[in-house]
């Protein structure tokens, strides 16, 4: 057997926390492959929400959704994920099982456009208070692009400061790379 990846690693714990009906977000839809997976896991009776700034992300994603016929489990919004709390429905929050964050930029497209701290905090803070008791955040935090050290270390700050009797967050990152991806991963505990 080998070591998972870190985007396996994410994988394995939003599956861990993920049952069919459940809803999740992709805070960050990119070129879709994390909104597929979560409607994968929450199956034809669950709900996604998936958020992006840019169009052509959109676009893509919706393009995979229609091929991998999980359109209709799936809500595109053209925004940024520190909209979570306006477009997802009240109904909804605090039901939420698992919230995906790809950090950095959009693969194959213009390096300038990343996600930046400041929405970024605000995002995970909105996802805190949508999670239900036992929900998983998962953010992949990326070193190597401009701005991306300054968000890690917001991100990293802004986890290490989270009630440890609310919350279990853990971070890991290969030891052995030059500007390794790391996986913070957050976990609500439901008997506090």
């Amino acid at each position: 057997m080998s070591i998972p990846s870190i985007l396996q690693q994410a994988h394995l714990i939003l599956a861990g926390a993920l049952a069919p009906g459940d809803v999740a977000v992709d805070a960050t839809v990119g070129n879709g492959h994390d909104t597929v997976f979560l409607a994968d896991c929450v199956g034809p009776d669950g709900r996604v929400f998936g958020f992006d700034v840019q169009e052509q992300a959109l676009a893509q994603a919706a393009n995979r959704m229609e091929e991998s016929l999980r359109a209709d489990r799936v809500t595109l919004i053209h925004g940024g994920h520190e909209q979570m709390d306006r477009e997802i429905p009240s109904s909804l929050h605090g039901e939420i099982g698992a919230v995906a964050f790809n950090l950095g930029y959009l693969p194959g497209s213009d390096h300038t456009i990343t996600t930046q701290p400041a929405t970024t905090l605000e995002a995970l803070e909105q996802a805190c208070d949508l999670l239900r008791d036992d929900g998983v955040i998962t953010a992949v935090l990326y070193t190597g692009h401009e701005g991306g050290r300054a968000e890690t270390k917001a991100v990293r700050e802004w986890a290490h400061a989270l009630p440890a009797e609310a919350y279990r967050v853990t971070v890991t990152r290969p030891l052995n790379q030059a500007d390794p991806p790391h996986l913070l991963a957050i976990e609500g505990r439901a008997n506090g």
